[in-house]
């Protein structure tokens, strides 16, 4: 089947028209979230996300009836088990990868989950947020634009490594090396000596400066003035490093990394989406730095959007939740309002705010924008 691009106002026109046809059906999506507790801010957003889509769709016949998990995998059972009696056979969320357990029983009914993660889900679960294998197709893409043959990925020993594993392998990614390291401060810096070769290379600097001091070289003392303003002498062998992490644990691998004088002028630094996190700026020493990401024209545009309409600012997975209310009205219209396996098995592509989304054999896959963190800007590579 021929892929659908479809950019979400351009769908929402169209629905429009055949809605007088469908006045008589009614859409009842389940909206699980955390609306209190510690992550109620993340509820907040979503709901909050889910009303503008609404209000773009002006379709009275769409019911969204929000339930709060918070954050829990019994409250979370709880509530679908509520909503499965009221005839709900379609849902939105769980937020959490953690509160996916136990819904393979309700067999006939669909979640789309807002978590990245695509290991080990239950059958009737799609993943829909932004997962490794969407960005390390768009990181191979960057690979292959700047000629990257010699790539070291980094991967912490965190609960998500066997998803950068799985992408890697399904991506045909190349690598030169994967190395896997701590994320305890005390024991990183070590590691990446080690991978970088950072006591080879600080010997060779010793080495080469004893030898020109050994040396008849008319101009050796010019020389070694040159080197001794050097920490290291070689190369690490890899023309560019992926670090799969984030936040503070990214910061730290990248100081770790200047520490034992690798730097990005001289080997490209690539990590993960960071969703357009500013504090990067504050890391000049560690820039420039690519990720993937969603289109940031679409990003900030739906940011100010939310903030005009709420007066606060959204978490950024309420503009995936945005994109699949509209994503579910438009798939329902074309499957006749049938809520089965086949909307999310055909091949189909629906293009939202948040950039395209590449539907198959009940995945969800993202094409992503590819950015680099310089100065005080992100700057678009593709």
């Amino acid at each position: 089947m021929k892929a659908h691009i479809k950019y979400f106002l351009i769908i929402i026109f169209f629905l429009s028209n055949v809605k007088n046809s469908l006045a008589n059906e009614t859409i009842k999506i389940g909206l699980l979230a955390p609306f209190s507790g510690e992550f109620e801010y993340i509820g907040k957003s979503v709901i909050g996300s889910t009303q503008m889509a609404l209000k773009k769709i002006n379709n009275n016949n769409i019911y969204i009836l929000p339930r709060d998990t918070k954050a829990d995998n019994l409250e979370t059972i709880k509530k679908v088990e509520e909503l499965y009696i009221e005839g709900v056979r379609i849902f939105i969320g769980p937020v959490f990868n953690k509160n996916l357990k136990g819904l393979e029983k309700y067999s006939d009914a669909i979640f789309l989950s807002l978590t990245n993660k695509i290991l080990n889900n239950p059958k009737n679960v799609i993943s829909a947020g932004i997962n490794a294998n969407s960005q390390f197709r768009a990181i191979k893409k960057f690979q292959q634009k700047n000629d990257l043959t010699q790539t070291l990925v980094l991967i912490p020993k965190k609960d998500y490594k066997e998803e950068i594993e799985e992408a890697i392998k399904n991506s045909n990614f190349k690598t030169k090396k994967i190395f896997y390291y701590d994320t305890e401060p005390t024991k990183l810096t070590k590691q990446i000596e080690k991978v970088t070769r950072y006591q080879i290379r600080k010997q060779n600097l010793a080495d080469e400066i004893k030898r020109i001091e050994n040396s008849e070289d008319e101009n050796k003392e010019k020389k070694i003035e040159i080197l001794n303003k050097r920490d290291t002498l070689g190369k690490i062998g890899y023309d560019s490093i992926i670090i799969a992490d984030f936040d503070e644990s990214l910061k730290s691998v990248t100081t770790s990394l200047l520490y034992t004088d690798v730097s990005p002028k001289n080997v490209t630094f690539i990590s993960l989406n960071q969703w357009f996190d500013e504090t990067l700026f504050k890391e000049a020493a560690s820039q420039p730095i690519s990720f993937p990401s969603v289109n940031k024209i679409n990003f900030d545009k739906f940011n100010k959007e939310y903030e005009e309409f709420y007066e606060d600012f959204p978490n950024q997975l309420s503009l995936i939740t945005y994109d699949l209310v509209g994503l579910l009205y438009y798939l329902l219209i074309q499957n006749d309002y049938l809520i089965n396996e086949k909307i999310f098995k055909e091949k189909n592509s629906f293009k939202g705010i948040s950039g395209v989304f590449q539907i198959e054999n009940k995945k969800i896959n993202h094409e992503l924008n590819f950015y680099k963190v310089e100065g005080s800007s992100f700057i678009e590579i593709f």
